[in-house]
Order: structure tokens, then sequence, then C-alpha cells
């Protein structure tokens, strides 16, 4: 089933989508929810990012570009990072590139929703927590990387972590492939059999350090091909069974302090 946000005359609702309607539904998606019995087409309605997450958490560098360049064991302790909830925007807002730099870097990730509280759960148990997938571009400015290796201020700009266009709940993460397209020219194409710490270590691993909530979203990392994008630069990010994720690129109007 595909959920989604979105708006009708200026009013936020939820929905699904079923054939080429998109029916209107109240309630948690994660607990109890109904349909209102309002049914819209695509072209009435504007699209959001398909959750307001509860957390965004980020693993960096896990992809390789072959399979033979995997390694035996992944690392003792994976790097994580969090992102703000303001930087979630939806499908087709716009990117802004802060005033002091020139560009920024689209990584496109399958994103993972928790659906059910996790706390010191084991690998076999993760898939039983997860609600759907979707995607996200974890847009980074590595320049606001920190010297000693902090990443935080790099990741957290406004707009730097559209989501969409649905949350997909029958969606089989394994050897799903993850594309970006850049300016229409492909440069991602990996399949997640490539990710060196595997989803469910992952959320097992969080799961010990803190209790994953509903609504949590977990960026499972970008593929090898990552590029930056300039001022009116076009992004796509794609998975074939959840759809397009797509923004356009533009520079902050309001002067960065940082």
């Amino acid at each position: 089933m595909k959920f989604l946000r979105f708006t009708v005359k200026n009013e936020t609702k939820q929905g699904v989508i079923k054939g080429d309607e998109i029916q209107e539904i109240t309630g948690d998606i994660f607990k109890e929810w109904d349909y209102t019995g309002e049914v819209y087409s695509e072209n009435e309605i504007g699209w959001l990012a398909p959750l307001e997450p509860n957390h965004i958490i980020g693993i960096g560098a896990n992809y390789v570009a072959e399979s033979d360049d995997l390694p035996e064991q992944g690392p003792d302790m994976p790097v994580f990072f969090f992102k703000p909830n303001s930087s979630v925007i939806g499908p087709a807002a716009d990117i802004k590139i802060p005033q002091a730099i020139e560009e920024v870097k689209f990584e496109s990730e399958l994103a993972v929703v928790i659906g059910k509280e996790a706390n010191g759960i084991n690998e076999e148990e993760v898939l039983d927590h997860v609600f759907g997938y979707t995607i996200g571009n974890d847009v980074t400015a590595p320049q606001y990387f920190h010297e000693n290796g902090h990443w935080t201020l790099g990741k957290s700009f406004d707009t730097f972590t559209p989501l969409g266009p649905v949350i997909e709940t029958e969606f089989n993460p394994h050897g799903a492939v993850i594309k970006a397209f850049h300016n229409e020219k492909e440069k991602q194409n990996s399949p997640t059999n490539l990710m060196i710490v595997t989803i469910e270590r992952m959320i097992s691993y969080l799961s010990h350090v803190m209790t994953l909530q509903p609504g949590d979203v977990i960026l499972t990392g970008s593929p090898v091909g990552a590029e930056f994008l300039k001022e009116k630069d076009q992004i796509e990010c794609r998975i074939d069974e959840i759809g397009s994720l797509r923004n356009s690129v533009i520079k902050a109007k309001q002067p960065t302090k940082v």
C-alpha cells in the first residue's frame, strides 16, 4: 500500500493510492486509520513529504562499487548522524543552496520508516518493526563538515532532506535498485546488496543505543556516484517500486551567517 501526504486548496491531507485514485484517509497510519470517502486525482493535489518524521537518522559511507569490494565483516561501530526535521521537504519542492557556497551534494537513498517501537531488538526482528519504505535525498554541504569529522552542520540546512513520494508498505528492500538522475543523466545505479551495513544490522544496532519510535526515518546510505548540484539543476532519486523523488535547486535568498 502506498501512503502519502498532500494538499488540496491549502489543506493538508493523508491518503493512499489505489490505481489512478488518491483516496483520503484519517487517523494515525501507525495505529488506526480509515477512509473518509473523498477521492482525488493526481492533478488535483500538491505533493508533500509522505510523513512528518519523528527523528531522522542517517548512516555514512555504506556502499561499495562492486560486490567484490564488500568486507567480510562490517564496522564494529557504524557512522550514524542525525538530521533535523526542519530539513524535510517533499517532491517538487526546491533544494536551497546556502548563500555562502555554490554547490551541494545529492545522495539518493532508500529510507526506512519505523512503524513499531524498537528497543534492543535482534536482526531477525527488525522487519517486524518496519512500517514501510520511501526515498530520501541526503543533501549535503561538505564545505560545512568540521575539521574534526563532525558532519552535523553540513547535513542540517533547511531543505536538505527531500522525502517521498510515498511510503510503500509492500516493498522488498533486498535487491532493490537505488538510482539518481542529475539533469536527466544517470549518476547512481546500485542494488541494495552493495550495502556494507545491512538494514537489519543498522536498525538492530540503533535499537540498542536508543528506542526507535513509529515515524522515525532511517536513511540507509548512498551508492557510489553522488555528485554536486548547482543552482538551476534538477535531481531525481528513483526506486522503481516506490517512485521518483524530483527536486529543483535554487539559491537561498537569506544570507548565510555561518
